[in-house]
């Protein structure tokens, strides 16, 4: 087993209404409040980098990301993998591959997690 399996790491949490990020331990009990807004903090993954709080554009591409349900990790669950997924960094990213899935009728969540928009990945 991997030791980074057996220890409780803290997650990065967004509120993109304020554009900031946390680190928390996770809870039982649902998603931490925002202290700035109260809003529930959107949990975001182990790998997450928050861009500049005066950056919307990225931070319109990080609430894109998270409203899709994926999270900002690697390739293993449990942290240990060396590489994170691609997540889109850009609006002008975001857009292409909304458009892609769109016109491929591909869910927005796949479409959103490739690196080439019109080329399907294979999980490893």
């Amino acid at each position: 087993m991997c030791f980074y399996a057996t220890v409780h790491y803290k997650l990065h949490y967004a509120c993109v209404a304020c554009r900031v990020s946390f680190k928390r331990l996770p809870r039982d009990g649902g998603d931490p409040p925002c202290p700035n807004c109260g809003r529930a903090l959107v949990c975001a993954g182990h790998d997450f980098a928050p861009p500049p709080r005066r950056d919307t554009d990225a931070w319109g591409a990080v609430a894109a990301v998270l409203g899709a349900g994926l999270r900002y990790e690697g390739l293993e669950p449990c942290g240990c993998g060396k590489q994170p997924r691609f997540r889109p960094r850009t609006g002008a990213e975001v857009r292409a591959r909304l458009a892609v899935a769109a016109r491929t009728g591909v869910p927005v969540a796949e479409a959103l997690a490739r690196r080439d928009p019109t080329v399907p990945e294979d999980d490893e």
